[in-house]
């Protein structure tokens, strides 16, 4: 079990995480669900995830997370996928860790949970009780298969990422929370990414209450992640992190723009450290180039402080 990025943090030392996972499974020719996201790969695709996991290993992330984020039961269930689910994840977790032996990196194995709802649809969640136990059972169950920590992802509302939350804290490993924003109708002020009604400041004060190890800015576009960072050291004085989305294909039926270089990338991470982030990393098209360059830019900036 590798704790080598909370002695980095405790350094003052930036740790890079992955890239994207399902947008890398969707670039080398497997087909996305729409109920279920990244998922269902684990179910037929194991080998291609552990090549995945083992290439953003050898661009250099530190942390690699398991294909978990599209597995809680009500998402496998709306797939017809329920009765696989203790199978599709331990496939999931087993992948990243076939990918840090065949590396032989010291590097962390983190389980992801996620509030996506079935189809992306936010009125298709199935009812609280139900809910609240899906990420229970699935926080449990990546426990118990041995992952180092938890990333809960796309948090971007104080209801149902409340509930998953409190899941995770419960279980006793350090968790990170991922808070997902972009700037709302205004164009200046932040709200949830899917939540264009609900300022950012929201989920993120009602969250912090569960007492995440990291904060990370995640599946949040380029532009919005600055003031995001802003926002957040306002409200927590831990670790704080960006990992942003880069393609919004699937997430955002708007004019998109053009996926960032890997180069255009490591130049606002370096600004993102100088504002204080300590973790790098991408989601949605992020690929392992992008993550050799922010390893690059993490090493440059190695122990400066905010």
């Amino acid at each position: 079990m590798s704790a080598s990025w909370q002695r980095k943090l405790a350094d003052g030392r930036v740790v890079v995480i992955d890239g994207g996972t399902g947008s890398e499974l969707r670039r080398r020719g497997f087909r996305l669900s729409d109920d279920a996201w990244s998922g269902l790969a684990s179910a037929s695709h194991e080998h291609l995830l552990a090549e995945i996991h083992a290439d953003f290993i050898r661009a250099g992330a530190e942390i690699i997370t398991a294909n978990t984020f599209g597995t809680t039961r009500f998402l496998l269930e709306s797939a017809g996928y329920g009765s696989e689910f203790r199978a599709i994840n331990e496939r999931a977790v087993r992948a990243a860790f076939e990918a840090r032996d065949a590396t032989g990196a010291d590097v962390a194995i983190a389980g992801s949970i996620s509030c996506m709802p079935p189809g992306l649809d936010t009125g298709a969640y199935p009812d609280p009780v139900t809910e609240a136990a899906a990420y229970v059972e699935l926080a449990e169950l990546l426990a118990e298969l041995g992952v180092d920590l938890l990333l809960l992802e796309m948090m971007e509302d104080d209801e149902h990422s409340g509930r998953a939350c409190e899941a995770a804290a419960a279980v006793g490993l350090p968790w990170w929370l991922g808070l997902s924003c972009r700037f709302g109708r205004d164009g200046d002020s932040l709200v949830g990414f899917d939540f264009f009604d609900l300022p950012v400041e929201v989920p993120l004060q009602a969250l912090l209450k569960h007492e995440p190890a990291v904060v990370a800015v995640m599946h949040t576009p380029p532009d919005a992640v600055g003031l995001a960072l802003e926002v957040v050291q306002e409200n927590w004085k831990g670790p704080a992190g960006a990992y942003p989305v880069l393609d919004e294909n699937g997430t955002d039926k708007t004019a998109k723009p053009p996926i960032p270089a890997p180069g255009t990338l490591a130049s606002l991470a370096g600004d993102w450290i100088e504002a204080g982030a300590r973790v790098l990393g991408g989601c949605c098209g992020a690929t392992p180039d992008h993550i050799r360059a922010l390893r690059d830019v993490a090493h440059q900036h190695s122990g400066k402080r905010p």
